[in-house]
């Protein structure tokens, strides 16, 4: 557990970790504070692409957490990444929120509604604004051979004690059985989320801790990248999932309470 006290940069995700919804978890303040204090840096690394940075940092604000760009990096961010090492400016057909098709319009990207556009990829991610007609086109488009990418392979969102929406992974998996195609997955457990927070900030593997509630996204994306994990139970992961799990945390702890007194 003194392993805990040494870690500089601490890589927290939100949902499910630090609160469900508009609800912070107990103590989740005074760990913020406790890191403030302590000259820790944090930065929030979360597959939820359904909102813009602005916004999840207008939330984090108004709940208190202080934050801004620097402690930010969403799956969405990964994907502009990734995006423009392809083809910066490529045309996009997004299943998303319109905060995402915001995102990359404001990347460069040309976001386009009508499938009947040359378009060079199909990119899908946690859509709350989800229709029949985005699914229709999405498999319109994936039988016309597009591109195919994921922001993120989470089958579930956490919106409350023991109730989950379906994320991106399971629209995927749905659009799989209509068409046979799979997408490639950017986000977590992807280890270059890790690694270009890693190169930005200027901080070493071994001072790194990774936190977060899902084992096959939070804790495999550390394990990948070869930093210490921690688990919370409480979002999506239950005790009895570490049995027959293949990715196996650090550290387990029933919430960043726990984690708070270890570093205090």
């Amino acid at each position: 557990m003194n392993a805990l006290k040494d870690k500089k940069l601490l890589l927290l995700d939100m949902d499910g970790t630090i609160y469900f919804e508009n609800t912070l978890f107990p103590y989740a303040l005074e760990f913020f504070d406790l890191l403030n204090n302590t000259g820790r840096d944090y930065v929030f690394l979360t597959n939820n692409s359904s909102k813009s940075c602005k916004v999840y940092l207008e939330k984090l604000n108004k709940l208190g957490i202080k934050a801004n760009m620097d402690n930010m990096f969403t799956s969405s961010i990964a994907t502009i990444y990734y995006l423009n090492n392809l083809k910066p400016g490529a045309t996009l057909y997004v299943v998303g929120t319109k905060a995402l098709k915001e995102e990359f319009t404001e990347a460069g990207f040309n976001v386009v509604e009508d499938i009947d556009n040359a378009i060079d990829f199909l990119v899908i991610g946690y859509d709350n604004e989800l229709n029949y007609k985005k699914l229709v086109d999405a498999v319109h488009l994936l039988k016309r051979g597009v591109e195919y990418i994921a922001t993120n392979p989470d089958l579930v969102y956490p919106a409350g004690k023991d109730l989950f929406y379906p994320d991106c992974g399971s629209i995927c998996n749905m659009l799989e059985v209509a068409t046979g195609r799979k997408p490639f997955y950017i986000g977590k457990p992807r280890k270059e989320m890790v690694e270009l927070i890693l190169e930005k900030k200027g901080y070493t593997k071994a001072e790194t801790l990774v936190i977060g509630d899902r084992l096959y996204t939070d804790i495999a994306c550390g394990l990948n990248a070869g930093v210490t994990t921690a688990l919370v139970l409480s979002g999506e992961t239950k005790k009895e999932d570490l049995l027959t799990s293949p990715y196996k945390p650090d550290f387990v702890f029933d919430s960043i309470k726990d984690i708070y007194d270890i570093i205090k």
